[in-house]
């Protein structure tokens, strides 16, 4: 009996101490605790599933928001990504071949597309575009551009040494039957439209819109053509400086005006599950001789572990202008994601992070498809965004000589 009572008192210490310990790993993992300091309407969050389509998504996400700040709509106002996807398919393939295919061809995208889609086409509702003619619930373009890539190419490949002046009807065909035909009239809400009436309703003008960036290889206050492949259209963005770019999100979202934002986020420092992004400073200056021989010991796989675990906030990296050229000059920042930003926050130190409307639905992360994306992150991996041209500061809208 006294063994016994030995052996439960070891086990209860072990017990209490295993608690204590678990406890005090808990109480580490602070996490990160966000106030919203300005959150601007947008509407739900939807899912662009199994489509590389996320230019239009977020487009269509950042003027759904525009619809809802000029009183056109509210937050039920759902529009037709695939409508614009079916319409951008049909301009890229036209000028891939006339291009003879030295061209990017595939499902990735810009939002001056979504812009001059409706520029020239106008655009639909979602509940009578679903572009969804293929069997799913949910998008699913792996055939679609496989069979359109092979389409385009056989035509520049041109085994009858002339093309046809029926190729584009064969290639539309294809596009009506996974998409859907584009009506010329359709009823909604006990009215008829156009697409292009449809769009003029809602106060949608592509001249109210332009995209800004940051880099030192072109002169600041002055356009350049974006050099990333999926610029298929050759769209020219205002380049600012770094800090002005900055200034220019900020004085956005104060004022009400949400942000298309393109960015790269396939560094480590983001993570969609834990909804935060962020440029940890992985220096470790001012070390004794002790704690340098530990830090030295560290596999790479540990001391990442230290730097990315999220379960706190940490200190960030000061971003340059030299460290974000730098990043895009090597390929270290790619035009990897189109996302919408509608807002400002701050964690509980007081930095500042942008609150991100994602399209990977609404499941699988800690802020129902949502991510804060911190100011450092932001400066460092941002492509280029759009806004509204009113929302650029007085000071840089003289600069670059916008009316």
């Amino acid at each position: 009996m006294r063994k016994l009572i030995l052996v439960v008192a070891v086990f209860a210490l072990m017990g209490s101490a295993f608690a204590q310990d678990t406890d005090k790993k808990e109480a580490e993992k602070e996490g990160y605790k966000f106030t919203v300091v300005k959150q601007i309407d947008a509407t739900s969050v939807k899912n662009q599933n199994r489509a590389g389509t996320c230019w239009s998504y977020s487009g269509i996400s950042f003027l759904e928001s525009e619809i809802i700040r000029m009183g056109k709509g509210d937050k039920d106002i759902d529009l037709s990504e695939m409508f614009i996807v079916r319409h951008t398919y049909k301009e890229k393939a036209e000028k891939y071949v006339r291009m003879h295919g030295i061209l990017n061809f595939g499902q990735g995208g810009a939002f001056h597309d979504v812009t001059e889609m409706i520029r020239k086409y106008g655009i639909m509702p979602q509940e009578l575009y679903t572009g969804l003619h293929y069997g799913t619930d949910k998008d699913v373009h792996g055939e679609l551009d496989a069979i359109l890539t092979s389409y385009v190419k056989a035509v520049v490949e041109n085994k009858n040494h002339k093309i046809t002046p029926v190729w584009m009807k064969g290639y539309e065909g294809i596009l009506n039957t996974y998409l859907g035909a584009v009506p010329e009239k359709f009823n909604y809400k006990g009215k008829e439209y156009t697409p292009k009436t449809y769009a003029s309703s809602l106060g949608l003008d592509a001249d109210n819109y332009i995209e800004i960036s940051s880099f030192t290889h072109h002169p600041f206050y002055s356009k350049f053509i974006m050099e990333v492949q999926d610029n298929w259209m050759w769209d020219a963005v205002y380049n600012v400086p770094l800090d002005d770019m900055i200034k220019i999100m900020d004085n956005a979202l104060e004022n009400g005006y949400t942000i298309g934002w393109g960015a790269d986020v396939s560094e480590k420092g983001f993570s969609w599950k834990n909804g935060v992004a962020v440029v940890p400073e992985e220096a470790k200056e001012n070390l004794s001789d002790n704690e340098q021989s530990k830090w030295a010991e560290l596999t790479a796989r540990q001391r990442a572990k230290l730097f990315y675990s999220f379960d706190a906030p940490a200190k960030e990296k000061v971003i340059t202008q030299e460290m974000r050229q730098e990043g895009f000059d090597n390929y270290e920042t790619t035009d990897d994601h189109g996302m919408h930003i509608t807002g400002i926050a701050k964690d509980q130190n007081g930095t500042k992070y942008y609150i991100v409307k994602n399209s990977w639905s609404a499941k699988g992360n800690d802020y129902a498809g949502y991510f804060y994306a911190s100011e450092a992150f932001v400066r460092l991996k941002t492509i280029d965004f759009m806004i509204h041209k009113d929302a650029l500061p007085k000071n840089i809208r003289k600069k670059l000589e916008i009316k």
